[in-house]
């Protein structure tokens, strides 16, 4: 377990993506530890949200984000580049690739892409589209000198009590695919930007850190949600995988929109590889810095349950 970072007060982290929820809370939780943030964001970039960034202590660059030499100067001087950006592949391969070229072109030794999902090695292309842009990106990623570190943090546990339609409210009912006891590995968003921020600034960390707030079946979300609520609920297998699968593919090819960023199928594809044996964690790194809480499942609905009572 890693206790503290020396010269902390000396170090520049490089943050794109940091008026995203995810971005912003990583630049948050590093300014916390008063370190230097520069955030890096698009010329265009809304003022009232890069006043945000401004008030909370960052160091606002506007740049071209397509141009090598306008972001390598936000990167200077920098330990680590963090991307926390969201999109497609002119973000995660067109737009991170240039990130990259910057770090490397300002000296920078340390990157973190934007992945923040499930362990995508273990799974083939095609499976999901999201995930496949990532992979596609790391296979330019680690032919580069710089040194990168991926954090793979499951699902965001906030999906639970939103997007994600699995603890359905209003019937009292708890819908899963496959097996009621497979476990879920999910992280709150908050924990995942304190857990990056930590990493960035440890320059010893590995090619992979893989983390999980709580690992919890179906079966343990009924059991859970009841006891919040105080209401029973019931368990609902909607099918099984290989209906997943084939369902998936009915939705994809009758999307009206195959270019937004999350449509339904999309978040069926992530529920399917959730739900694979492949998904399975054997190890977690967790522990790997003090004074981290990890958020569970109990927690995340028990506040949800207030905040609706």
């Amino acid at each position: 377990m890693i206790n503290s970072f020396d010269n902390l007060m000396s170090k520049i982290i490089v943050v794109a993506g940091g008026t995203g929820n995810l971005g912003g809370r990583i630049i948050k939780s590093l300014i916390s530890k008063n370190v230097i943030v520069h955030a890096v964001v698009r010329k265009d970039t809304d003022p009232e949200k890069v006043a945000i960034l401004e008030k909370m202590g960052a160091k606002v660059f506007r740049v071209n984000m397509m141009d090598v030499s306008e972001v390598a100067v936000a990167c200077k001087g920098a330990s680590c580049v963090v991307s926390a950006l969201a999109g497609l592949r002119d973000v995660i391969i067109d737009t991170q690739k240039v990130l990259v070229d910057a770090a490397i072109a300002a000296g920078v030794k340390r990157f973190i892409p934007s992945d923040y999902s499930l362990d995508f090695t273990n799974f083939s292309p095609g499976e999901n589209r999201n995930l496949d842009l990532r992979r596609e990106f790391h296979k330019y990623l680690d032919k580069t000198p710089i040194a990168p570190t991926t954090i793979f943090n499951g699902g965001f546990m906030e999906l639970l009590t939103g997007q994600m339609p699995m603890i359905l409210f209003n019937k009292k009912k708890v819908m899963y695919w496959g097996s009621p006891e497979h476990k879920l590995a999910f992280t709150t968003i908050d924990d995942t930007a304190k857990f990056t921020a930590s990493a960035a600034l440890d320059d010893m960390t590995p090619r992979f850190l893989i983390i999980a707030g709580d690992e919890i079946s179906p079966r343990e979300i009924k059991e859970t949600v009841t006891e919040v609520t105080g209401d029973p609920f019931r368990l609902f297998r909607a099918g099984g995988l290989g209906l997943l699968s084939f369902l998936i593919r009915i939705v994809k090819t009758f999307s009206p929109s195959k270019n937004e960023l999350y449509p339904a199928w999309q978040g069926m594809q992530y529920m399917r590889n959730m739900k694979d044996k492949r998904a399975v964690l054997d190890r977690l790194d967790n522990n790997r810095y003090a004074g981290m809480h990890w958020t569970t499942v109990k927690e995340l609905l028990t506040q949800h349950q207030k905040q609706h009572s």
